[in-house]
């Protein structure tokens, strides 16, 4: 099987509806699956799902879990050779996973791709491109990282200008948003660090993907539409625990080498003879 697609979904029934009917599209003439994790949703995004897209395979869970864990319990069940993590609020255009896939192939040091963003506007998200937010920038370069993403721009040279929009480069950090991910790698990184509940948990893992010797790229000849979403209370404790605790379990992890969680290989999870392209 050549893509398997997974969409974790809290409380997003609409969303998830446009979702899943341009993923459908995207995927035609694809070999893939289409995975959605309901993450203890009460929109009846459950009866949606099963109702209207009954080829898509649905887990429930019971218990609201974290991004890192709820992507680690259901990669072993993909049996891609890419794999694509897509946020449910988004859609994708018609042709967006042939042409990753292509730039997959073609780029075989490519451990993980993100692509181009644009809101419901039509205006480009620089974000797309730019993964780390002004304060994950500003607190690595405080603590010394800066030298762990050496093809990150600091803040003050952060631009959303056409070219960058266009340009194909590559990234040190893959958009959570939307990153396809070569499940070879995978198998050498292992899974997400659920230490990063929330948030921090793609910048991990694209630091290992290129601690093994890969590549990240941002791919700029295709896009997703993001919907809009609920605002996050930044001032809330919830927020502050988790955002600003990933940059320290970060810190810790790689300066004080704090020690590494039993993080599973998708490899010894799910044979690789099972997901050979169909």
């Amino acid at each position: 099987m050549k893509l398997s697609v997974i969409l974790i979904n809290h409380n997003s029934r609409n969303g998830l509806r446009l979702a899943l009917t341009s993923v459908q599209k995207a995927a035609h003439n694809i070999p893939h699956e289409i995975i959605v994790v309901d993450n203890a949703s009460t929109d009846f995004s459950v009866d949606m799902v099963s109702t209207e897209f009954p080829q898509v395979k649905l887990f429930v869970n019971s218990t609201k879990e974290s991004l890192s864990r709820a992507y680690n319990n259901i990669l072993p069940e993909t049996r891609g050779q890419y794999i694509l993590l897509l946020n449910p609020d988004n859609i994708i255009s018609a042709d967006s996973f042939a042409k990753m896939n292509d730039f997959m192939d073609q780029h075989p040091l490519a451990g993980g791709v993100s692509v181009r963003m644009v809101d419901f506007k039509g205006d480009y998200l620089h974000h797309s491109k730019h993964t780390l937010s002004g304060a994950w920038a500003a607190f690595i370069r405080f603590v010394g990282l800066s030298s762990y993403f050496p093809k990150t721009y600091s803040v003050s040279k952060r631009k959303a200008d056409w070219v960058e929009e266009f340009e194909n480069k590559e990234i040190d950090v893959l958009n959570d948003t939307c990153m396809m991910l070569r499940r070879s790698v995978l198998e050498k990184t292992g899974m997400f660090d659920e230490r990063f509940s929330m948030y921090g948990y793609n910048i991990d893992l694209s630091y290992r993907i290129r601690l093994q010797g890969f590549k990240n790229y941002y791919y700029s000849k295709t896009y997703i539409i993001q919907l809009p979403r609920k605002a996050v209370n930044k001032f809330s404790w919830n927020y502050f625990r988790h955002f600003y605790g990933a940059m320290f379990i970060f810190a810790a992890k790689y300066l004080f080498k704090l020690p590494v969680l039993n993080i599973k290989n998708i490899g010894e999870l799910y044979p690789s003879s099972s997901y050979e392209i169909e």
